[in-house]
């Protein structure tokens, strides 16, 4: 996996980040770490890995998944967690999926047959049935797990979609406008891990309303 980077956000992770990096040795080389300068702490915990270090210029999930992705120089890229929830046995089906069998995106389901989550709580799951389900009749998006950033992909296509969110609403966005382009999308079961340490990012009620009134307003342009 060679033509592969892996784009890696990251936010107060010492704890976590340098095992995950650790783990990821056995699979690819190309790795790209996006986080703000003043993260030091992180920034410290992993000075004794290969990997680029991308500093953030703005604030948000989304903005540096959005960084992170046009830095990208390799043929496929893959939003990989940095808190051990995303197993990485599970890049190499990603992988194969998109280069073999030519799907232009990906995306990890905890939702899939023989998926699972060991760290989702009933709140998300159903905030993410919601969603899944919106993106589902309304987008006709054939993915079951929406919010689950695990995503391997072609990066030239993905840079082409103009990419906006700076939020965490970047996680419908990147597939609703993929289907609105007309991308072969697949889905692929996942088991998310327990997080190694901290905690989850997500407010469920404040991004939920967040994305939901971008869903709205997506498909509203897709009537357009």
């Amino acid at each position: 996996m060679d033509d592969l980077t892996l784009i890696i956000p990251a936010k107060k992770e010492k704890e976590s980040l340098p095992v995950v990096l650790n783990e990821l040795k056995n699979y690819t080389k190309k790795i790209s770490i996006i986080l703000e300068e003043n993260d030091t702490e992180t920034i410290n915990s992993i000075s004794d890995f290969d990997c680029q270090i991308i500093y953030q210029k703005n604030k948000g999930y989304g903005d540096a998944l959005i960084q992170g992705i046009s830095s990208v120089k390799t043929k496929y890229f893959c939003i990989f967690n940095a808190d051990g929830s995303f197993n990485p046995e599970e890049l190499r089906s990603m992988y194969d999926k998109v280069d073999k069998d030519n799907f232009d995106l990906i995306f990890g389901s905890r939702y899939e047959n023989s998926g699972g989550s060991e760290d989702d709580t009933l709140i998300t799951m159903f905030g993410n049935y919601i969603f899944t389900n919106i993106g589902k009749y309304f987008f006709n998006l054939n993915i079951t797990d929406i919010l689950y950033t695990y995503v391997l992909g072609v990066t030239k296509k993905t840079i082409e979609l103009n990419l906006e969110r700076k939020d965490f609403s970047f996680c419908v966005e990147l597939p609703i406008k993929a289907k609105m382009n007309k991308f072969k999308i697949g889905s692929t079961n996942s088991i998310e891990r327990k997080r190694i340490a901290g905690f989850k990012k997500v407010n469920a009620f404040k991004d939920g309303f967040l994305i939901l009134n971008y869903m709205i307003k997506l498909f509203f342009i897709k009537k357009s």
